[in-house]
């Protein structure tokens, strides 16, 4: 079973990135920004979340060893601004922004899901 080791959560892997707004023991809620041609270093996300998109760009998320996980730019498809993404936790993955726009969304990750 993965244990989730502290160093790879994603306010201390990936602070650059990931914004504490709110925390408490039901959930905790970060603001997250992606610039354009950023990469988020390696990082999970030990609880399911939704995400609440503000702006969105094309994206290539892969996994600890550098395997695509996901381009969106093979779909062509983004998700909408003010869309609402319900997504499982995430084990270690990177996310590179690769647009020419800011990534941004809220992501309230429930603890008890």
């Amino acid at each position: 079973m993965w244990e989730w080791p502290e160093s790879l959560d994603a306010l201390v892997a990936a602070s650059a990135f990931h914004r504490l707004l709110l925390e408490n023991d039901d959930v905790r809620v970060l603001d997250t920004r992606i610039g354009p041609g950023e990469t988020v270093p390696v990082h999970t996300h030990r609880w399911p979340s939704v995400l609440y998109v503000l702006a969105s760009a094309h994206f290539v998320r892969r996994d600890h060893e550098g395997g695509v996980l996901s381009d969106t730019r093979a779909t062509d498809t983004l998700p909408e601004i003010g869309a609402t993404i319900l997504m499982a936790a995430m084990p270690p993955h990177t996310v590179e922004n690769v647009d020419s726009s800011e990534i941004h969304m809220l992501n309230v990750e429930l603890k008890h899901a």
